[in-house]
C-alpha cells in the first residue's frame, strides 16, 4: 500500500482515540477508526485521488474525504490539531503503552501529573496507583507487563513496513547508474517478525551513483553516515535504511555474510575456521596463503564448507547448519503452496469491503477455494445476528452457483486453465469465552463449513484456566481452527498465558488445526512455537485474517513465518486439495 495512505491512516486513528480520550463522541471515534483501516488498506495513493474517488472508499463520507483532502495538502487537518492542542505530548505517548487507553491515560496525566512512560514507571513503583480511582494492584502489574513490551520495541517496526520501504529503496537504487544488483538482507531477508534497521545489499563497479540516489530519495528525512561501501539514512517515519555496496564478484559471499543472525554466522565462520578457510563479506579465502576460493553465490560459499543452501529465513542458528551438513533441511513450504484462505472478513462485521469485492479478489489470486468467515455475536460490538448470518449465507450459496455457471477466472500463473471454480465456504470466526465455549448452539454451527475460534476478550487468565479454555474449545467438534492462538499484537500486546504442550496435544488429538495468522501485526502463532508444535502432530492453517482487499496478501507474511517454523506445505491445510482440506474440516465425522 503507498505510505500516503499509510500516514493518513495514521492521523485518522489518532483522531479517533484523541476523540475517545477527551470524552467525544464513541460512534464517531468508531467511525474515524474504521475509515482509518480502509484508508491503509486501499490499493491507490489517495494523496492523489478527488473526492470523488475518496468516498468510493468504504467508510469514507464526504466530511472524511475533505480531512484526506486536507492531510494531503497540508500534512495534518485542524479538527485533530485542536484536539493535540488539548491533549500534552507525553500523554498522547502514554496511549501506545499496552493495557493503557486513552481516557485512562488522560487520568493519570490529570491526577498524578504523569506524562511520560517513564513517569508512569515511577509512579507504580512508589505506590501513587493505589489511590487512583479505577487502578489497583492488578492494574499495575498489568501497566508494567505493557512498558516493558513497549521498552522491548525499542523503534522496531512490524514486517511490512520494513518490507515497504526497502521497496521503495530497492525501486529508487536499483535505477541508479551503474546498479548491477540489489536485494534486502539482514532481518528483513530472515523475515523476522520485527525489523530494527532495514538493511539493503548492491553490487556495482562505483558506489557513487547509488549512494546518491539513497540520500536524494524523497523519504529520506536525514542522512547518518556516508561513504563509498555504506550509507546510512533515516527516512521520514524514523527508520534507519543502511545500504551496503560490493563489487559484482563479491556478491554471494556479501549476501550470505549481511544476512545470517549474529549466532548463524558465528556457527558458519567456526565451520570455515576449522577447515582452515577465512570467511568475511568478500569472500571465502584460504587462511594461509589469501587465495580467494569462492565468492560469486551464496551456493558456492555453504557449498565449499559441505553445506546444502540454507534458506534465509532458517539463519537463526536453530539447526540449520547441521541439518545442511546432513542433508535434512526441509523443502519448505512455499507462496505457490497455498490453495486458499480459510480466515477473513467482510463490511458485514468489521471488514472494509463487501462480499462480492473480497470474493472476486480471492479468485483473481487463483485460489481453489475462500471461506468467508464474518465474527460471531459475542463480540457484541460486530452486532452480529442469526438472521444477519444466514442471509449471508444464502448470499454465497448463489455467488457460488454464479461462478459455476460462468466459470472461474484468476490469475493464470496461479490456476491452470482447466481448473474448476473457486469454491466458496461459509464460515465464522466464533468467540471463545473464559469457560472454553463458543457463540451459537452446536446445531446452528453446523451449518457452517468452517468454524475458526479466538480469544477476543478476558486476556489475563491464569494459565490452568486459560488452557482449560483453549482445550474446551479444540473439543468442540465443530471447531475447526484456533485463530491467533497467542492473542498477541507485536510490540502492543503480550501473549496470553497458556500451557503449549498441552494446547498442542489437544490439536493434535482432537484434528484441531492452529493458525498462522499472517497480518503483520500478529504473525500469531509466532515461528519459535511452530516446530515443537508440528512435531506433537498439530496442522496449521495460513490464513490472512483480511479486513480489507489488500489485506489478502498479507499472506505472504504468514508463509514466511511457517518457514522460519520448519515447516512443509504437507503441515499446512491451506495448501491441501479441497477433497483433503474437507475431510479434516469433518474433525473425524
Amino acid at each position: 500500500m503507498p505510505q500516503a495512505n499509510d500516514r493518513a491512516a495514521a492521523l485518522l486513528d489518532e483522531y479517533a482515540d484523541l476523540t475517545v480520550m477527551t470524552g467525544g463522541d464513541p460512534f464517531r471515534a468508531r467511525v474515524y477508526a474504521r475509515a482509518a483501516r480502509a484508508v491503509a488498506a486501499h490499493p491507490l495513493d489517495v494523496s492523489e485521488l478527488p473526492p470523488t474517488a475518496l468516498q468510493q472508499i468504504p467508510g469514507v463520507g464526504k466530511s472524511i474525504a475533505a480531512k484526506l483532502a486536507e492531510i494531503a495538502a497540508s500534512g495534518s487537518f485542524a479538527e485533530l490539531e485542536d484536539l493535540r492542542a488539548d491533549i500534552p505530548d507525553g500523554v498522547r505517548q502514554l496511549t501506545q503503552i499496552p493495557a493503557l487507553g486513552p481516557r485512562r491515560a488522560l487520568q493519570l496525566y490529570r491526577e498524578l501529573g504523569v506524562s511520560s512512560p517513564a513517569e508512569l514507571r515511577a509512579a507504580i513503583e512508589a505506590g501513587q496507583l493505589d489511590n487512583v480511582r479505577g487502578f489497583g494492584a492488578k492494574s499495575a502489574s498489568k501497566l508494567l507487563r505493557g512498558l516493558d513490551l513497549l521498552a522491548s520495541a525499542g523503534g522496531r517496526v512490524l514486517l511490512n513496513v520494513a518490507a515497504q520501504t526497502a521497496a521503495t529503496v530497492i525501486t529508487t537504487v536499483s535505477a541508479a547508474p551503474g546498479c548491477l544488483r540489489i536485494a534486502p538482507a539482514g532481518s528483513l531477508r530472515r523475515a523476522a517478525e520485527s525489523v530494527g534497521d532495514v538493511d539493503v545489499l548492491a553490487a556495482a563497479a562505483d558506489s557513487a551513483p547509488l549512494m546518491a540516489a539513497l540520500t536524494a530519495m524523497p523519504e529520506t528525512a536525514e542522512v547518518i553516515a556516508a561513504g563509498p561501501t555504506k550509507t546510512s539514512v533515516r527516512t521520514a517515519a524514523g527508520l534507519q535504511v543502511d545500504l551496503r555496496v560490493v563489487p559484482l564478484d563479491c556478491w554471494g559471499a556479501a549476501l550470505q555474510y549481511f544476512t545470517g543472525s549474529q549466532q548463524h554466522n558465528v556457527r558458519i565462520r567456526e565451520l570455515a575456521v576449522r577447515q582452515k578457510l577465512r570467511l568475511s563479506e568478500y569472500g571465502l579465502f584460504d587462511a594461509e596463503s589469501g587465495e580467494l576460493i569462492v565468492s560469486r553465490t551464496e551456493e558456492e560459499v555453504y557449498a565449499r564448507l559441505g553445506l546444502a543452501w540454507i534458506p534465509p529465513v532458517l539463519r537463526e542458528d536453530t539447526g540449520e547448519v547441521d541439518a545442511a551438513r546432513r542433508g535434512t533441511l526441509p523443502v519448505l513450504v512455499q507462496d505457490s503452496d497455498i490453495r486458499g484462505d480459510l480466515h477473513t472478513h467482510t463490511n458485514l462485521t468489521d471488514g472494509a469491503a463487501s462480499l462480492e469485492d473480497m470474493v472476486a479478489a480471492a479468485r483473481d489470486r487463483g485460489y481453489a477455494y475462500y471461506a468467508i468467515t464474518d465474527h460471531a455475536p459475542n463480540l457484541v460490538m460486530q452486532r452480529m445476528t442469526e438472521e444477519k448470518m444466514l442471509a449471508q449465507r444464502e448470499q454465497v450459496r448463489k455467488l457460488a452457483a454464479r461462478s459455476d455457471q460462468e466459470g472461474n477466472g484468476g490469475s493464470p500463473a496461479r490456476r491452470p486453465a482447466t481448473a474448476p471454480p473457486m469454491a466458496l465456504l461459509h464460515g465464522t470466526e466464533l468467540n471463545i469465552a473464559p469457560d472454553g465455549s463458543v457463540d451459537w448452539p452446536a446445531e446452528f454451527l453446523a451449518g457452517f463449513d468452517v468454524c475458526v475460534a479466538s480469544v477476543h476478550s478476558h486476556f489475563d487468565l491464569p494459565r490452568q484456566q486459560m488452557t482449560r479454555r483453549f482445550v474446551t474449545a479444540c473439543e468442540n467438534p465443530n471447531v475447526n481452527i484456533i485463530g491467533h492462538p497467542l492473542t498477541r499484537k507485536i510490540g502492543r500486546r503480550p501473549p496470553v498465558d497458556v500451557d503449549l504442550p498441552e494446547l498442542f496435544r489437544a490439536c493434535a488429538r482432537t484434528g484441531t488445526a492452529l493458525e498462522i495468522n499472517a497480518h503483520p501485526a500478529r504473525l500469531d502463532l509466532p515461528s519459535a512455537h511452530l516446530r515443537a508444535a508440528r512435531d506433537a502432530g498439530v496442522k496449521f492453517a495460513i490464513d490472512s485474517d483480511a479486513h480489507a482487499i489488500a489485506e489478502l496478501d498479507n499472506m505472504q507474511y504468514g508463509v514466511a513465518t511457517a518457514q522460519r517454523g520448519w515447516l512443509t506445505a504437507d503441515d499446512v491445510i491451506t495448501t491441501w486439495p479441497l477433497p483433503r482440506l474437507t475431510q479434516f474440516l469433518r474433525k473425524g465425522g
